[in-house]
């Protein structure tokens, strides 16, 4: 199959009304099956505004300026330690629980004179001398980074040894973060039919945002105002909004928008992400092909891409997968800058099992970023095209259609896309979250102008 261009709208299928939410029952679970699999007398997951994802999938709590910490203990004891702050904030808690104040969480300068002391508040939450603790920090340490793994590495400091002085040396505290995060096994790498709802309502904006920026630059803009095209109403984010463009040098496709005014031929790229999905589009604003980009870059680029759509199935390897793309770029002048492909949750990058060596296998429940990177690339130029997907299996694809049928038929309108437009022999159990999957016009002002699969012979 070569790559061709076609002009083409997006699908039509957009998601309407509100958010799906997930229901306090399952929150519910979580925190049971965590607890039943730690094995510990008190699990202590701490979470941040930067590191909420772990907190917000046990109990739909997300701290704002502060620290917080969900104590989970025995005779199902739940205490959310929470700053001044937070003691408001958490009404957002979808499970029942007891809030207690510690206010070493709150910002520095605020006042100390109710719970000043840390280990008070773990006092009263009832963690006792001689407790086995297991905690969950924002992410692991794998063997060959430490010497003891079993050390819980990110959290605060100030939480590790307050945990320590507070069990003595009869108790114990443990890192257990994998219980959650293990690429393969983890909790929150298997997502409920409630949970995809809920991340496809979000993949689906971040995708309309992107599409819309990328059709409304032109020559004359700021990068800032491209940027305002995406229409924010406020959802959360899962990383900042960016937006780069350039004519000369490597582009720093992590910088945020600037005053920067964007010219005829410069190499763009913008990515938005809410809790569930990202996407990300780059290209060169012209309003024709450079056919020497376009045959030496894009035309092997997309190939990738659509290599990646097809080699994600049920019982495959992350190594396998991670081979397959490595294979497709084989010829081209760049490869992929970080691993092709990683699992996405609330946070924009949970894990991944897509690694040179993995074993770990694509199971149903997951949930993909699309996410090849390429590099190096000519100065001045840009090109991406990320997407966020589900792979789920027959049942939950069934619970799903039964549960949300627009939503199914949002679903089936995009694999309906990729592989009639497009040409992608997109597999049964890949669910496209994204509005615009693989949709990649790699000329922003042409921007109906994107790439597809055809046969050789057709070209």
């Amino acid at each position: 199959m070569g790559v061709t261009l076609r002009r083409s709208a997006p699908p039509s299928a957009h998601p309407a009304g509100p958010q799906p939410s997930v229901p306090p029952d399952e929150y519910e679970q979580r925190i049971r099956t965590l607890y039943a699999q730690a094995a510990v007398d008190w699990v202590v997951v701490y979470a941040d505004r930067e590191h909420m994802a772990n907190l917000a999938f046990l109990c739909g709590f997300d701290p704002r300026f502060e620290e917080a910490a969900l104590l989970i203990g025995p005779a199902e004891r739940r205490v959310l330690l929470v700053g001044n702050e937070g003691l408001g904030h958490a009404v957002q808690a979808t499970v029942r629980l007891d809030v207690l104040l510690a206010q070493s969480f709150s910002l520095m300068g605020q006042s100390r004179s109710q719970a000043p002391r840390l280990r008070d508040s773990l006092r009263r939450a009832g963690i006792d001398a001689g407790a086995t603790i297991g905690v969950v920090g924002w992410k692991y340490l794998e063997p060959e980074e430490c010497d003891d793994p079993a050390v819980p590495a990110f959290i605060p400091a100030l939480l590790a040894n307050e945990l320590a002085q507070r069990v003595g040396p009869a108790g114990s505290v443990i890192d257990i973060t994998a219980l959650l995060m293990h690429p393969a096994h983890g909790l929150r790498t298997q997502n409920s039919a409630a949970q995809i709802a809920m991340f496809e309502w979000a993949a689906a904006q971040a995708s309309d945002a992107v599409l819309r920026i990328v059709q409304g630059a032109r020559p004359g803009q700021s990068e800032r105002q491209a940027a305002a095209a995406m229409g924010y109403a406020g959802d959360p984010l899962s990383c900042h909004v960016m937006l780069v463009s350039g004519d000369d040098g490597a582009l720093n496709g992590l910088r945020s928008p600037s005053a920067r005014v964007l010219n005829i031929g410069d190499g763009v790229t913008t990515a938005v992400g809410y809790w569930g999905g990202l996407a990300c589009r780059a290209g060169l604003l012209r309003d024709t092909p450079d056919p020497g980009f376009l045959s030496t870059y894009v035309e092997p680029y997309f190939q990738t891409i659509a290599t990646w759509y097809q080699a994600v199935k049920i019982g495959v390897s992350g190594g396998e997968v991670y081979r397959s793309i490595q294979a497709a770029l084989s010829a081209a002048p760049f490869g992929a800058a970080l691993n092709p492909g990683h699992l996405t949750s609330f946070d924009e990058w949970l894990h991944t099992p897509i690694r040179a060596a993995s074993n770990e296998s694509i199971t149903s429940g997951m949930l993909f970023q699309c996410d090849i990177i390429p590099t190096p690339l000519p100065p001045g130029t840009a090109l991406n095209c990320e997407d966020t997907i589900a792979v789920a299996d027959v049942a939950l694809q069934a619970e799903l259609k039964a549960a949300y049928p627009e939503l199914w038929a949002r679903i089936t309108a995009r694999r309906q896309f990729m592989r009639d437009v497009l040409g992608i022999a997109l597999p049964d159990e890949v669910l496209p979250l994204s509005s615009a999957p693989a949709y990649l016009p790699p000329f922003w002002l042409a921007s109906d102008l994107i790439c597809t699969l055809a046969p050789t012979s057709n070209r």
